[in-house]
């Protein structure tokens, strides 16, 4: 199962005692994957259809213990695709009344025919319930990428209206949610870490929370390490090309007006740095009698660069 399977299957299990909760949950479900239908008798009849088992399990769970109320649930295989969807139904008209009724849903259905709603205020006042709100708009129409590849949430809606109001609540517990439109749909996404481990705890997917926060300590080691060793690689690499001049400075010295004609201690450093080409500058410095700081080598060997840089210039000017 994917992370994100993983995450509805532990919110799926994830009960809250408090009615308004049960109702505030069961408001973003129907909210966002629920037809509401009105008959010629004007009766009315809610069908929830999902994809997800766990999605399935929990509307049918949300309607028994808060309601009271049975459902029809029926299974579709497709024997191409191989998937399996999955249907939660209330036919009564007085069941589908009580629920739409309780949940603020059926002041919105104008012409009763699958029409994605907004949820009404009243039910998602207190912190508690938003919380439930978007532990259910997630469960009806969310998805998170795996961690170990990328940081992503998000929830699906097809009206710019519905999807305004879950960034509302999102951002009401200090995220920021974006919202994108893709295709004829509106996404409302986080992108960072440190939100998405907060979104899940404001979920209660303790579990999956635990898991993504061993992947992102797992990432962050492994990128302070690589910035690490990408870091000492620089340092290695510019030390050996200051070497290798050093090296080229210093053997033309040598080869042109000889090293014999420097000061004595500009002599003792080159005689050092050509017999210890991979040196470092404390390890040259520990070399010389007395020795040398880091500095002091390092004043030495660019005075010879200046020197060498001087005699070719007048070497090219006798040419």
């Amino acid at each position: 199962m994917s992370f994100s399977g993983n995450v509805k299957e532990e919110l799926s299990n994830q009960w809250n005692s408090a009615r308004h909760c049960q109702i505030a949950e069961l408001a973003a479900l129907l909210g966002l994957c629920a037809s509401i239908v009105i008959n010629s008798r004007d009766e009315y009849s809610v069908k929830v259809h999902t994809e997800n088992k766990a999605v399935a399990r929990k509307v049918f769970t949300l309607i028994k213990k808060t309601f009271n109320i049975e459902t029809d649930i029926s299974i579709r295989r497709n024997i191409q695709t191989q998937s399996v969807s999955y249907s939660v139904v209330v036919k009564h008209h007085n069941d589908a009344l009580r629920i739409l009724q309780a949940v603020k849903l059926i002041d919105e259905q104008k012409d009763g025919f699958e029409e994605i709603r907004i949820v009404n205020p009243i039910a998602i006042q207190q912190t508690c319930c938003r919380r439930a709100f978007i532990r259910g708009a997630f469960l009806a129409a969310g998805s998170m990428s795996d961690p170990k590849k990328a940081y992503h949430f998000e929830i699906v809606c097809a009206a710019e209206t519905m999807a305004e109001q879950i960034q509302d609540i999102i951002c009401s517990f200090s995220m920021d949610a974006k919202i994108v439109q893709r295709k004829k749909s509106y996404v409302v996404y986080l992108k960072e870490g440190s939100q998405i481990v907060d979104m899940l705890n404001i979920m209660q997917a303790h579990v999956s929370l635990m898991e993504l926060e061993n992947v992102r300590i797992l990432k962050e080691m492994r990128n302070t390490v690589n910035r690490k060793v990408n870091c000492e690689t620089a340092n290695l690499n510019k030390t050996v090309s200051a070497a290798v001049k050093q090296m080229e400075d210093i053997t033309y010295l040598r080869d042109t007006i000889g090293l014999e004609k420097l000061s004595e201690g500009l002599e003792e450093v080159a005689l050092a740095r050509l017999s210890h080409p991979d040196a470092s500058l404390k390890e040259l410095g520990a070399l010389l009698s007395p020795p040398v700081g880091k500095s002091g080598v390092n004043h030495r060997l660019r005075k010879l660069g200046d020197l060498a840089e001087k005699v070719r210039q007048e070497q090219g000017g006798l040419l």
